[in-house]
């Protein structure tokens, strides 16, 4: 059975720069455990029929316009039958300002309220996204992950297989590291996967016989990434002697990681071999099959073409 996660409704309101109206007693610590946002509306008349509680709640304009046309005492009857749901939170948009009958009701049952000027439809969006992101699937891998040609680029092997040492080359060639020895890995949406560092070792890298440097410090800011999307995974081995290794590449092979299946090459490793540049056309190359030009496939048509009309002509001698 997978694994599920909360989101902390404080980092959340951080995130997309709520104001606090009420705090709860326990808002430093509470968790949003539905990643789907309701708008507030039937239930203001009442109807709380196939009602989720543990949904954010929304309101607007509209559902404020719609209160101001009862009296305060009936108005806040109808703050206290949402409020004793026990709902995560109510987010007030639009710049609507919290009534004392909202506020009231809230006291009542200990219920955080947040408020934004940004419109309704907009709040909504961004903070699916928001928990989506919060609560995806996650895993963490031990590896090193960088962008190079604007492509996500994990990169895995055994320890000491050199993919530090190929990381610090490629960010010397103008490309961003991501993370170092940790990635956190989440599914977020669709088939989509973002890797991550933990905020712990974030920006620094571990080359053997120098140590821990901070990339950021020493390369720059440019030279370094918060989060990207996985677009190829990439294995470093040590040569094997007799082993056959792909010369054409012309079958794809998948890896897959919480469910989605990610490209992936396996590239043997040799003194003298620039790993930074293969890193580099794995990228590319990478790049043209999603654009839909695949260099092996036409490379095999025309071998294959070519063997048709040699055997073509030999045949009509």
């Amino acid at each position: 059975m997978e694994q599920t996660y909360s989101a902390s409704l404080k980092k959340v309101a951080e995130r997309m720069k709520f104001e606090v109206v009420r705090a709860s007693k326990d808002f430093d610590k509470a968790t949003v455990k539905v990643a789907a946002v309701h708008r507030t509306g039937l239930q203001l008349t009442g109807f709380f029929d196939y009602f989720d509680p543990d949904r954010i709640q929304v309101m607007g304009m509209s559902e404020s316009a719609y209160l101001q046309q009862f009296s305060a005492k009936e108005r806040k009857a109808r703050y206290l039958q949402l409020m004793e749901q026990r709902i995560p939170a109510l987010i007030l948009c639009h710049g609507v300002q919290a009534s004392d009958e909202c506020i009231a009701a809230a006291d009542k049952y200990d219920i955080p309220i947040l408020s934004t000027e940004d419109d309704t439809s907009q709040v909504v969006a961004r903070l699916i996204g928001c928990l989506q992101s919060e609560m995806a699937p996650r895993i963490t891998r031990h590896g090193v992950f960088v962008e190079v040609y604007g492509e996500g680029v994990l990169i895995l092997g055994e320890s000491g297989v050199g993919k530090s040492e190929a990381a610090v080359e490629l960010i010397k060639r103008g490309h961003r590291l991501i993370a170092d020895d940790a990635v956190e890995i989440k599914r977020v949406g669709t088939g989509q996967l973002i890797g991550s560092a933990p905020e712990l070792i974030r920006y620094y890298i571990e080359l053997r016989g120098i140590g821990v440097i901070d990339v950021r410090r020493i390369f720059g800011a440019g030279a370094v990434k918060l989060a990207d999307k996985i677009d190829i995974v990439v294995h470093l081995e040590a040569w094997k002697e007799g082993y056959t290794y792909d010369r054409l590449g012309a079958n794809e092979q998948y890896t897959t990681i919480l469910g989605v299946d990610v490209p992936f090459v396996k590239i043997p490793v040799t003194p003298g071999r620039n790993l930074a540049v293969i890193l580099e056309v794995a990228a590319m190359n990478n790049r043209q099959k999603k654009m839909g030009y695949n260099s092996a496939k036409e490379f095999t048509e025309r071998i294959n073409q070519h063997f048709d009309q040699q055997m073509g002509g030999a045949a009509n001698k």
